[in-house]
Formats: C-alpha cells, structure tokens, sequence
C-alpha cells in the first residue's frame, strides 16, 4: 500500500509538471530566441543611424561598432565588419528597400537598409550565431529540470510521509483485528488523527466490547450457573429423599413435587442464559405471582432446616426489570440466607417513592463491617452470587446493598414503570 501511495503520488506530480513544464520550456525557447531578434534589429537600427554620414560622404571611412555587424554597398560589396564578402539572401532583400530577417546558416541575421535623405546608400547587417540562443535556451531548461527533480524528491519525501502516517494506522487497524480474531477482547486500536480511520478503529473497538461483554457473560454464566443451580438440585434431593424414607408415602405427590422442583431448575437455567446473552427485556409484569412463585419454591428447603419464609408485598408497585433477573436476585439472596442466615426469612416488597424496594432479611447474628459480603474470598464460596446479584441489579438500572448488618437485611431498589 505504501509504494501505491508513494508511486501514484510522484505519477501525478510528474503529470502536472509535464502539463506546466512543457509549455513553459518551450515559451522558453521562444522568448529566448524573440529577444535574440530583436537585440539584432536594435544593433541594427543603431549601425544604420550611425553610418549614414560616412555612407553618402566617404564609404571607404565606414567603421562598425562591434563584432556581428557588417555594412554593406548598394552593388553588394562588404565595406566594413564581420560578414560575407558579397551580399548574401538577406542583404540583397533588404537593399530593396525593406528590412529583412533571415535564419540560415547556423546564424540569425536581420539586414536593413540605410538612407540619406531619402537616397539608398548602403545595407547594414547584424548576425549572432545560434548556439547562443541554444546556449542560454539550455541553462534555463537545465534550471527547469533541476527545480523539476526537487519538486519530484520533495514530493516523494511528502508522498512517504503521508503514505506512512495512513498506513500505519490500517496496519495496526489489521494487527489489531487479528488478535481479536485470535480471541484478545482487550485490544483497542490506537488514535490516527484521520477521521475515517478513527472511525473504523472505533467500530472494532465498539466490536471488541461487545464480544467481551458477551464472552464476560458467557465465562459469569459458566461461574454462577452451579451455584444458582446448587439449592434447588439439593430440595430436589431433599423431596426425593423424603419420599423414600417414608414408609407408605404418597410417590405419586412426591413426583409431581420433583416435577415443579425440575420446572424451577429449568427455569433458573433458561433466566441464566437469557441474562448472560444480555437479551432480556420483558418487564415483570405481575411482582404478587413473581414473588408467591420464589416463596413457593424455597418454602420447603427453609422448612427442612425448621426455618419459616414470610413474604410481604402489599401495595408494592411492579418493577420495570426483567423478570429473570428479579427472580435470579431473589434466589441469590434467598440461598444467602438459607446457607449463611438463622431464623425466619422475610421478604418485604414497599413502595420507596417512585422506585420499588425489595428487603430480604433473616434472624442470624449479623455481618462484621470489615467483611464485604459483595466480594469473593479466596478459597471459599463467599461473594459469588451477591456479586451477580449486584451486578444484575445494576444492569436492571436498580440498586442492591447490604442495608442493615445486623440482623442482616439486604435491600434491592428497582425502578418502577
């Protein structure tokens, strides 16, 4: 790409001095040769003014000023200067009576004829050689094509630069889409200063982003998934488990209780993937059903430990957040307090003004202010699900905090319609 830029670059620049330079070269040539003309009828005309006394007086006393010159008789005789012995073509033409130009012989010569009141008494003749307009023709082109050279080696230089400073970018622009294609969602393309590049490197930037973003949601699906799942796999156990240790039990409740326990379970596996693909968008339409289904479904695993679950939420307003993730924070919090918590478990659904407010709270004996429940600790369980449980909340636009330590309550505050 460089040597295209570079290469078309200095064809242009070579094109557009051709199409100034040509013409100026030969305007050249052609002034140079015009002023060679007229410098001879100048010299000439001042011969002839000078020797017109000498010519009708004294022809033999006749002298020229300078080299080039000659002045001739009216029979064609050279009387004085530098020329041809007899009259030559042009001489003979001005003799009769008018001036004359003429080309020939290597020379540029201009003869006029030389009166004395009104009496035809000579020819005077002025020539130059033409290398002499060759000669200044040559080191004027000579000039041209040098100031021509550094126009090309300038351009050329510029050319570089520039095909430097916008090929850079777009290599880095393709280093930088490979290793996006060979998985590193961290790269970023680097400012260029051109609009247009800037804009395809912010394109892939914003590409990057959302493939880590799904990547991210992805790798927190494959993390959270088991601990999500953990809970109601074991109050599936738990009923199973029940049923056949119970001597004459009804199997036919026990398997339609396994089934709703197994509609949960695929419930919480079709919330986890729709949020870790980041495609929910249906609002929770009724929270009263939302929350007697979360209610129904951790009853009995709070009950196997003689624990009791209230759930209050009257008058609640309905949040506009997707569903899978109210459920999703809820479940979070309820296995909190299920595994970490003591006593009954209450959840409490009020109006906040203009934002629905959500408390979990059990009877345990409290978090230490030191401890952020939000964080994983290293070699333990802790934090892995409040920490989803958070972030879910705020990609809701909602809120979620550890509101009082002791008795520990969370709260989570959504936005309303």
């Amino acid at each position: 790409m460089r040597r295209r830029i570079v290469a078309l670059t200095v064809a242009a620049a070579m094109l557009a001095i051709s199409l100034f330079g040509l013409p100026l070269a030969a305007g050249v040539a052609k002034y140079y040769l015009d002023d060679e003309r007229g410098e001879l009828e100048r010299a000439a005309d001042a011969t002839a003014l000078a020797v017109a006394d000498p010519l009708a007086d004294d022809p033999a006393s006749v002298r020229v000023p300078s080299a080039g010159l000659a002045v001739y008789a009216p029979d064609g005789r050279l009387l004085a200067g530098d020329g041809p012995s007899t009259a030559d073509t042009v001489v003979r033409r001005a003799a009769g009576g008018s001036p004359a130009r003429g080309d020939g012989g290597g020379e540029l010569t201009f003869a006029v004829p030389v009166t004395d009141n009104h009496v035809f008494v000579g020819v005077v003749r002025a020539a130059t050689p033409r290398t002499e307009v060759y000669l200044r023709t040559g080191a004027t082109w000579l000039v041209m094509a040098g100031l021509a050279a550094a126009a090309l080696a300038l351009t050329w230089l510029v050319a570089r630069r520039m095909a430097a400073r916008l090929a850079r970018p777009l290599e880095q622009l393709a280093v930088a889409a490979r290793r996006l294609g060979e998985g590193d969602v961290t790269v970023r393309a680097p400012t260029a200063g051109v609009p247009e590049i800037d804009a395809v490197g912010s394109a892939l930037d914003t590409t990057a982003g959302r493939i880590g973003g799904m990547l991210e949601r992805e790798r927190a699906f494959s993390a959270h998934a088991s601990h999500q799942l953990r809970t109601p796999l074991a109050g599936l156990r738990l009923q199973l488990e029940a049923a056949l240790d119970s001597p004459g039990a009804d199997l036919s409740a026990a398997v339609a209780d396994g089934i709703a326990t197994a509609d949960r379970l695929e419930r919480t596996i079709d919330d986890l993937l729709t949020l870790a693909r980041g495609t929910s968008t249906a609002p929770a339409a009724d929270l009263d059903k939302l929350l007697t289904e979360v209610g129904d479904g951790w009853r009995g695993l709070l009950a196997a430990q003689d624990r009791e679950l209230r759930v209050t939420a009257d008058g609640a307003p309905a949040p506009r957040a997707a569903e899978a993730a109210v459920r999703q924070i809820l479940a979070v919090l309820l296995d909190n307090a299920l595994t970490h918590g003591r006593g009954t478990v209450t959840i409490t659904a009020r109006d906040a003004g203009e934002v629905l407010a959500v408390d979990v709270a059990d009877e345990g004996p409290g978090i230490p202010d030191d401890v952020d429940v939000f964080r994983r600790r290293a070699g333990s369980g802790s934090g892995i699900g409040l920490g989803l449980a958070r972030s879910l909340a705020e990609a809701e636009g909602g809120r979620l905090w550890l509101s009082r330590p002791a008795p520990p309550t969370f709260t989570l505050l959504l936005p309303t319609r």
